[in-house]
């Protein structure tokens, strides 16, 4: 895809933003039923094999899974999606591109040295020097440097104003330590892999034994300040790889692993609500399945063509029959119902109507053939991996041909699919993403000219615009006015037609309890916080 900056339209950050601080120091986390620190081991499942342990690098889940338990990030993330306070205490704008954090002072690094500003500040400045591929150097776009000014506070320089960029780094961002990453050539290129002594990390756990394909296994460090105590409450966490999710579910359900990290098949939820001895959680989802439409494609950049397509389908019978009720309409709108402050009550969601379908399709000027189809056909991709999707792409198929559009299917094996995608080969995307987590950054990279996940390739001046308005708007209701008339924009022009919203469902054996819920797959009860409250029932 074409990279092009964006382009700043609107004023400076006021000033107002600029000296105010964004959240409190963050106290421990009390655990449901503390027990103090045990001998017991947490096994956790996971159906994919960690490929790299470098946490600046972009990941696969079980790559952040346990690197997040052992380099920790500035901020986490509350079930409504407004960050907390994690390692920084604080943190707010100087002036309108000076931006600051206030981090603890009582966290450490698992060799006993202090975890300071100048970590922070110098694991900024190595990844915005160095380029790690992933969602930390994806956010640095108006990054210009970092300095540790005090033992406590970090100040933040930006090329440009951008109101999301320092939440976004301090969510999305790990922390090492400057004295083990700094002995490397290049951040993005360290394989962090504990041949030179073994990890150093300063989360509730450090990586001590790898059996690669089998199991991953982690012991308990003495000093967690964001649980109650102090201490990890288990003594070991064991991440153990199986096959596929069938496989996971057998092993909860016999009592050889404790907890399942990714989400339940919908399909498998309500019979395991039922057995003994197993309890599942459910967990916010910040993400959305979706389909976009290759306007690069001559027919598809025709809006009548994609309002045909989006009538197209029955989003009601995919969300009851695939997900089994356990996803939400969003209105067709990419502002999550979870972001209530941002959340447009007043989008409506695309009618299933395949009669209007066919009417918008004619006044594009297609003509039906004597069975009733019309004179085109669009390939839609997906993952043969991704099982609801798989699911949900069979009934698009179906529906859209009761309007007599003809959808062609083309699953392919995950890798495949990326490079289809990267390339631009396809007329119809389908697939989701795990976290939207910031208004303004989602619409960056999904509807700005050479966004990460512009999957439609739109460039709308006007669309653009509001985007770039959205990024300097430090006032909260002039920032959400912004962004809810972007996505009617992105609504009524179907840039993106947002399928649903996932409520997401965790298993894990009753006898452990006090894991704490954070919103997505990523987090959901395997966060930091969590793993280091859960505990055996004795």
């Amino acid at each position: 895809m074409r990279k092009r900056s964006l382009i700043i339209a609107a004023g400076a950050l006021s000033v107002a933003l600029a000296m105010s601080a964004c959240a409190p120091s963050a106290p421990p986390v009390k655990s449901a039923a503390p027990t103090g620190a045990s001998n017991d081991t947490l096994t956790i499942a996971t159906t994919t094999d960690v490929v790299n342990y470098n946490p600046l690098i972009g990941n696969s889940r079980s790559d952040y899974w346990i690197t997040n338990l052992m380099y920790p990030h500035l901020m986490s993330i509350a079930d409504d999606g407004k960050k907390t306070a994690a390692l920084a205490t604080k943190w707010g704008y100087v002036d309108d591109t000076t931006a600051f954090y206030e981090i603890r002072t009582d966290f450490t690094w698992s060799d006993g040295e202090p975890v300071t500003s100048e970590d922070v500040a110098w694991t900024l400045n190595a990844v915005k020097k160095d380029k790690p591929s992933g969602t930390f150097y994806g956010q640095m776009a108006h990054f210009a440097s970092a300095e540790a000014v005090s033992d406590t506070r970090i100040e933040v320089k930006l090329t440009e104003p951008d109101s999301s960029m320092i939440e976004e780094l301090g969510f999305w961002g790990n922390v090492v330590p400057k004295h083990v990453f700094g002995k490397a050539a290049s951040v993005a290129t360290f394989p962090n892999d504990g041949t030179d002594g073994g990890w150093v990390g300063a989360g509730p756990y450090t990586l001590t034994n790898v059996q690669v394909g089998q199991s991953y296994t982690m012991d308990r460090v003495d000093n967690y300040p964001l649980v109650e105590g102090g201490k990890p409450l288990a003594a070991k966490v064991v991440y153990r790889v199986f096959p596929d999710v069938n496989t996971e579910i057998l092993a909860l359900q016999s009592g050889e692993v404790d907890v399942i990290a990714n989400a339940l098949p919908p399909a498998q939820v309500s019979q395991l609500e039922k057995t003994d001895g197993i309890k599942v959680q459910k967990v916010v989802g910040l993400g959305y399945a979706h389909m976009t439409y290759n306007m690069q494609k001559p027919d598809l950049a025709k809006l009548e063509v994609r309002q045909a397509l989006a009538h197209a389908v029955d989003y009601e019978t995919i969300r009851k029959v695939v997900l089994q009720g356990q996803a939400v309409s969003t209105g067709s709108s990419a502002l999550m119902p979870v972001l209530s402050d941002y959340y447009d009550k007043s989008l409506k969601e695309y009618t299933f109507d395949p009669d209007m379908s066919r009417s918008l399709m004619k006044k594009a000027g297609y003509v039906e053939d004597a069975d009733g189809n019309f004179n085109v056909s669009f390939r839609l991709i997906y993952s043969l991996q991704d099982s609801v999707t798989s699911q949900w792409a069979q009934l698009v198929k179906d529906s859209s041909a009761k309007a007599g559009i003809t959808i062609e299917l083309q699953g392919t094996e995950r890798n495949t699919y990326l490079a289809m995608t990267n390339a631009g080969d396809y007329d119809i995307y389908a697939g989701n993403f795990a976290i939207m987590d910031d208004p303004v950054t989602n619409f960056v990279l999904s509807y700005l000219p050479g966004g990460a996940i512009n999957y439609t390739y739109v460039d709308d001046p006007k669309l653009n615009d509001l985007i770039a308005k959205g990024s300097v708007t430090s006032d909260t209701k002039a920032k959400i006015a912004i962004m809810q008339d972007a996505a009617k924009i992105v609504h009524d022009q179907v840039y993106d037609n947002i399928m649903y919203t996932q409520n997401l469902n965790f298993a894990h054996r009753a006898d452990w309890e006090g894991f704490v819920t954070r919103p997505s797959e990523l987090l959901s009860i395997v966060s930091p916080v969590s793993v280091a409250n859960a505990h055996k029932v004795k």
